[in-house]
């Protein structure tokens, strides 16, 4: 099989899994099991991809010319391969970990969940995949719809409105910003191809490029950058491994993709380093990073905590991209597998101690450790990873981000990385603390009882993965030092 065809069929799968999902309404064993089925042979597919592009090829498939010289056609690329790897290997788990909380809660209309997972799935891929801007603009605004039924999931009026903040911000910022962004740059360069080096030198002052890159960082909505947040802590109104597939399956993942590969493919990060146009995203990232990280401090809600949370470390890849050194592209590239191994062992912990303790306050979690002993100490591991603390996978992406803020002479950037860490430390580490640390108020010798074996399972798993992608960290650096020159 060509490699063309391996690309194509990397996205017919997600959808085929979701009509089959459809056609077994009424046998969810069936239909589960062929979600699983599809995840784990998505993610083969898109495994099997791998060496070719560690040997420097770059694989391609067209499927159609939109105007001449503007195809929607697909191109894998280190970055690429590096997201689809995380959103299709997240989603057996994530699904392994549905199967466990749907049921478990009881939950209703699961047959429209896993149809419309899949279809996210589907266009996670093909932002992923995509070998223009306008192929990933397409896929992007899938992505936005696709997701909207399982944000309104629970049908009641916080859900609907809830759903309505996630759409209205998304699809607004990216047809009031994102796309007269792409159509600019069409004219400015006569191409919307991901290029290496970049398509804009040369083509416009330094302005322009400003107001351009603008457009691009805020466009992309589901990147999160304030002040355009407010969507994410709205949509935590869905059920829990809905919130996984937002914070670090596809959803947001997608935004601070997008805006990594603008960066390098479309501006380059010469030209971005050469006219310094983009030492304010800089700071905006920066400033995002710190105010989110104080605002999640004030939340006693633990989704609401880590909701901010993930406003935070998405503007690590923000300002990853905005550095435009070697080390700086690589460690926020980097941060896109490393926080979102991290940041879904959090949700699934946090969804597993709902489902099977009901509680959802951090202040009302006293003891859980001695009564959730497993889960809560997967907490504390999916913490220490989003922190930066060896041996868990996040520190070597916050390393090479400091690394980049030193060779972009920003050494205020390497402060607030560090002073960020530490507010890390402040808002996700008393869960853990009081839980092993504290008695159960009012019980001696509290009963030791885990969630459901579907969802105790994918936490641990994802618990190991944060290990592991600290042992292994190497073969990411490999497969994304072309992103830095080296």
């Amino acid at each position: 099989m060509s490699p063309s065809t391996v690309l194509l069929l990397t996205l017919a799968l997600p959808l085929v899994a979701a009509v089959l999902t459809g056609l077994f309404d009424r046998r969810p064993n069936v239909r589960e099991a062929t979600t699983l089925v599809a995840g784990v042979l998505t993610f083969l597919v898109v495994a099997s991809l791998v060496p070719d592009v560690l040997s420097g090829l770059r694989p391609e498939a067209t499927l159609f010319e939109v105007v001449p010289g503007v195809s929607i056609a697909f191109t894998l690329e280190p970055l690429g391969m590096l997201f689809a790897l995380v959103a299709s290997g997240l989603w057996i788990v994530t699904t392994n970990y549905s199967i466990g909380y749907m049921r478990s809660h009881d939950e209703g209309h699961q047959t429209r969940f896993y149809t419309c997972f899949a279809v996210a799935i589907f266009a996670a891929l093909g932002v992923a995949l995509a070998g223009n801007l306008l192929t990933l603009f397409v896929f992007y605004e899938v992505l936005t719809i696709s997701t909207y039924p399982l944000v309104a999931h629970h049908g009641d009026e916080k859900a609907r409105r809830g759903a309505r903040v996630y759409l209205g911000v998304l699809l607004t910022t990216s047809v009031a910003l994102l796309l007269p962004a792409v159509i600019w740059t069409y004219t400015l360069a006569g191409t919307l191809d991901f290029t290496e080096g970049g398509i804009l030198a040369g083509k416009a002052d330094n302005l322009t490029l400003g107001i351009l890159l603008a457009l691009f960082a805020f466009g992309t909505g589901k990147a999160a950058l304030m002040p355009f947040h407010r969507w994410l802590p709205a949509a935590m109104v869905a059920p829990t491994p809905v919130s996984a597939l937002l914070h670090a399956v596809a959803v947001v993942k997608a935004g601070v993709f997008t805006v990594m590969k603008v960066a390098v493919y479309i501006f380059g990060i010469d030209l971005l380093a050469s006219t310094h146009i983009s030492v304010w995203l800089m700071y905006a990232a920066a400033l995002t990073v710190m105010l989110s990280s104080l605002i999640a401090m004030t939340k006693d809600n633990l989704k609401a905590r880590l909701a901010y949370s993930t406003i935070s470390q998405l503007s690590y890849v923000v300002l990853g991209a905005a550095l435009a050194t070697g080390s700086g592209v690589i460690g926020g590239s980097m941060h896109i597998a490393m926080h979102a191994v991290g940041k879904i062992t959090l949700f699934f912990c946090a969804g597993a101690i709902y489902v099977t303790a009901h509680k959802t306050e951090i202040s009302d979690m006293r003891g859980i450790g001695r009564v959730m002993p497993i889960t809560t100490f997967a907490f504390l591991i999916g913490a220490l990873s989003v922190i930066g603390v060896p041996p868990f996978g996040g520190s070597w992406s916050k390393w090479y981000l400091a690394l980049g803020a030193i060779d972009a002479h920003q050494s205020i950037l390497v402060g607030v990385l560090m002073v960020s860490s530490l507010l890390n430390i402040a808002y996700l580490l008393p869960l853990p603390i009081r839980g092993f640390f504290s008695a159960p108020e009012g019980v001696a010798n509290p009963k030791v009882k885990e969630a459901p074996l579907f969802c105790l399972v994918p936490l641990c798993v994802t618990a190991t993965g944060c290990v592991l992608l600290f042992f292994y960290a190497d073969g990411i650096y490999r497969l994304l030092a072309p992103l830095g020159g080296q």
